[in-house]
């Protein structure tokens, strides 16, 4: 697929592979030259420019996971709690939401990593919160 991309005013023609099509197959694999990256004919790329291929390695959509411990939900982003909704004592299943986090004016929904029953809550609406902080203990 080619694209037209203008940065700074400088127009550049590039051509972007689809990897996952959706059906859980992966495409086939480049050949070299498809993947070196190639400046149109007047246009010179700047020097700290990198392959659209490395920014590519972690789809946007897929969220950090929230956690590495099992009793505890971690912040995935940095920014403000939006609303908290468990309290100690409450019974949690997998994913369900327990607290929204607004970042750059986008709402995501913080889940439950683990199934269990609330032990404590760190934070509460209005709090800013840091990538890994300690958001919700389980017992």
């Amino acid at each position: 697929m080619k694209l037209r991309i203008t940065i700074e005013g400088v127009s550049y023609e590039v051509e972007v592979e689809v990897l996952d099509d959706g059906s859980g197959v992966p495409a086939p694999t480049p050949s070299p030259a498809a993947r070196s990256p190639q400046v149109p004919s007047g246009a010179t790329a700047p020097a700290s420019s990198t392959p659209a291929s490395s920014a590519a390695k972690q789809p946007a959509s897929t969220p950090p996971p929230a956690s590495t411990d099992e009793n505890v939900c971690r912040s995935p982003i940095a920014g403000t709690v939006l609303e908290v909704k468990v309290q100690p004592g409450d019974a949690v299943t997998l994913n369900q939401v327990l607290m929204v986090v607004e970042a750059m004016k986008m709402e995501t929904n913080i889940a439950a990593p683990t199934e269990g029953t609330v032990k404590a809550v760190h934070v509460e609406a209005g709090d800013s919160v840091k990538p890994g902080q300690t958001l919700v203990e389980f017992e």
